[in-house]
């Protein structure tokens, strides 16, 4: 049985909830965000708190309680507070800039690269060497980063490369020669 799916959603008073037909909007001082409801679930919603009930008493159920309780959690979460993932880039002359709705990386390859910002996102880039991403929906916020992040991952001899700002590379050691 799911232990987070058990919890209570705390609502704010700031906060505005609205379910109807396997979907729920959640407004905030934010934003809104919308997501459709798994029809294994159920959701009882009052002034102060949003509970995630089972429909059936089987495994896959309990699962689906826990992973609808947890996605609602970080809609009120996203839309009252928002949410940040930073992003830090090592390697002589690896830099990034934002040109409107683009962030431009030269990372050592022969041209820079053009990244698209999803709508939603808003992005800083400070010291040309740390891009800090700001969003209200954490699953796109971790797809972006994931995705600027895959454009250049760290690598462990040098440590070159895009990393999360509390990311830790194991470093290796080089190569010795022969004697």
């Amino acid at each position: 049985m799911s232990r987070v799916g058990k919890k209570p959603i705390r609502l704010d008073q700031s906060l505005k909830v609205k379910y109807s037909a396997g979907q729920i909007s959640i407004s905030g001082q934010k934003g809104s965000l919308i997501r459709k409801i798994h029809p294994g679930v159920n959701l009882d919603i009052d002034e102060k708190f949003i509970r995630v009930n089972v429909k059936n008493k089987d495994r896959k159920s309990f699962a689906l309680q826990g992973l609808t309780r947890s996605l609602i959690n970080n809609m009120t979460t996203g839309v009252s507070q928002g949410f940040t993932r930073s992003l830090q880039i090592n390697g002589i002359g690896y830099r990034a800039e934002v040109n409107g709705t683009q962030i431009i990386l030269n990372l050592g390859y022969s041209h820079p690269i053009n990244f698209q910002i999803p709508e939603g996102i808003s992005v800083i880039v400070d010291k040309n060497n740390v891009i800090t991403l700001n969003g209200i929906d954490k699953e796109l916020l971790g797809r972006t980063a994931a995705a600027i992040r895959s454009l250049r991952p760290p690598e462990p001899y040098k440590g070159k490369g895009i990393k999360y700002l509390e990311e830790r590379i194991q470093r290796k050691a080089g190569k010795t020669g022969a004697k």
